[in-house]
């Protein structure tokens, strides 16, 4: 299977797919962080190039209701804001409605305010073997929702202050974006196969 990760740096999601004999890219602006195929520049460039399947991990910083709070600052809309959100949603539509057959975007919560289509499913990272919450919503078209493989009884928020995910620096958003290895390896599993 020809398999495109849009949005990722890391390589996580690519390498679980390499490591069963899929043919799969990652794709982000930045370089990747581990060795292997990676294209740097925009997915746009890349969208139609013949994939099988294509996982997305779109910006959210402007769309996610984490967010919202920053977008109505003293009950007056930020406009720079809410068109810098406008502008993710249009860059999230068109990874959702791209050339592809399968296709899985992943983010969090998105603000009503933006219209996004209601999401296929929502995920945690305790269900795939890592002791966190942090729920991730997953938007898929000709993809099976996602089976959890091995739920964790004790989890930690990933808010708690002081903790790895809320460590603050210059690779806070780096850290927060790379996708839990259980996941990438569910993701391998259960869709590689179709």
């Amino acid at each position: 299977m020809k398999v495109l990760v849009a949005c990722e740096y890391s390589g996580v999601v690519r390498d679980a797919f390499t490591k069963l004999g899929h043919k799969a890219m990652s794709c982000d602006i930045i370089p990747t962080d581990a060795e292997g195929w990676h294209y740097q520049g925009s997915v746009m460039d890349v969208l139609s190039d013949g994939w099988d399947l294509m996982i997305a991990h779109p910006p959210c910083t402007y769309i996610s209701n984490a967010g919202a709070r920053h977008l109505y600052p003293k009950s007056v809309l930020n406009k720079d804001r809410y068109h810098k959100g406008m502008e993710a949603v249009e860059f999230f539509m068109a990874l959702y409605n791209a050339p592809i057959k399968m296709i899985a975007i992943e983010n969090p919560t998105p603000s009503k305010i933006f219209g996004l289509p209601p999401s296929s499913q929502s995920i945690q990272p305790y269900e795939y073997g890592h002791p966190f919450q942090k729920r991730t919503n997953l938007w898929l078209k000709n993809l099976p929702l996602l089976i959890p493989t091995n739920i964790v009884e004790h989890r930690e928020s990933t808010k708690v202050v002081g903790n790895w995910f809320n460590a603050g620096g210059k690779d806070r958003q780096k850290n927060r974006a790379k996708t839990f290895q259980g996941i990438a390896d569910a993701m391998a599993a259960q869709w590689g196969t179709l």
